[in-house]
């Protein structure tokens, strides 16, 4: 996916703090990348996604492709409605609606990951949680995933 929209891919795993007026610092080795306007909305797994705005504008025409059917229609609802423009500030940070920290669970500590085309903001305990949970399952994931033919 990434290389279709622009010549980046999101990576690492960087750990922050957001203050009590939502306030969230991007590491500046992305900011750059993920351009002056952005999308951060609801994601999947108790997370929330950033999207940078040409790979947004993307995913929202294949989700009008989508069939009229109820799934679809909940999912469109759940996702747009979470969704906020935003820009940097001075500082480098963002601003994270309250109803956005609350489905992250969010209280103070939060990690920032790089998924190829976008970023995952997570809560620190939910995210390592998942790794908690899925990393003795790393190496098979990528064999069902992969067919036994990624080299790592």
């Amino acid at each position: 996916m990434w290389g279709k929209v622009g010549d980046f891919m999101f990576m690492g795993e960087y750990h922050h703090t957001i203050d009590d007026k939502g306030r969230l610092t991007i590491p500046s080795k992305i900011r750059y990348e993920l351009g002056e306007n952005f999308i951060v909305t609801r994601g999947l797994d108790g997370c929330l996604f950033v999207y940078p705005k040409e790979t947004w504008e993307s995913l929202i025409v294949k989700y009008q492709d989508l069939p009229n059917v109820k799934d679809a229609r909940n999912f469109m609802r759940f996702f747009l409605s979470g969704a906020n423009n935003q820009e940097f500030d001075r500082q480098g940070r963002i601003n994270i609606s309250s109803p956005l920290i609350k489905y992250a669970e969010i209280i103070k500590d939060c990690v920032i990951i790089g998924v190829g085309d976008h970023l995952e903001i997570w809560s620190d305990e939910r995210w390592n949680g998942f790794v908690a949970a899925n990393e003795d399952s790393f190496s098979e994931m990528a064999d069902k995933l992969f067919s036994g033919d990624l080299n790592i």
